[in-house]
């Protein structure tokens, strides 16, 4: 069974510093999406990669950065890498890094826009 989330959008209210801000803490590349209403970066990777796709959004009035309800944890190599970056990129650390015994360990964050996010790894 495929993983049951196949996209997600990150709310911003500037584009641009956002995706400065998630390619310092996660070296991500994106790629310019300009739709009707809205603008986007979407992350790097296909429908072949595993995992989910998404894209940084900003646009209509309803594109509002949270941080409650929905939580996105992005997949990492070692959560203490991305961990390090966050402050020096604009972020805030809320959760250092914790362990979640047999499954791994966590971060979570406060982005540039508002946005909580989580980080995963198995290390």
């Amino acid at each position: 069974m495929n993983n049951p989330v196949g996209w997600f959008e990150i709310a911003t209210t500037d584009l641009e510093r956002a995706r400065q801000f998630y390619a310092d803490v996660f070296k991500y590349e994106f790629q310019y999406i300009d739709m009707p209403g809205s603008k986007m970066y979407m992350f790097a990777g296909g429908p072949e990669s595993p995992g989910s796709m998404g894209a940084l959004l900003a646009g209509d009035d309803e594109v509002t950065p949270s941080t409650v309800g929905t939580l996105i944890y992005f997949q990492s190599e070692d959560v203490a890498i991305q961990e390090a970056r966050i402050e020096a990129a604009g972020g805030k650390v809320i959760v250092p890094k914790i362990s979640l015994d047999e499954f791994g360990f966590m971060v979570q964050f406060i982005d540039t826009e508002g946005n909580k996010i989580g980080i995963h790894s198995n290390s």
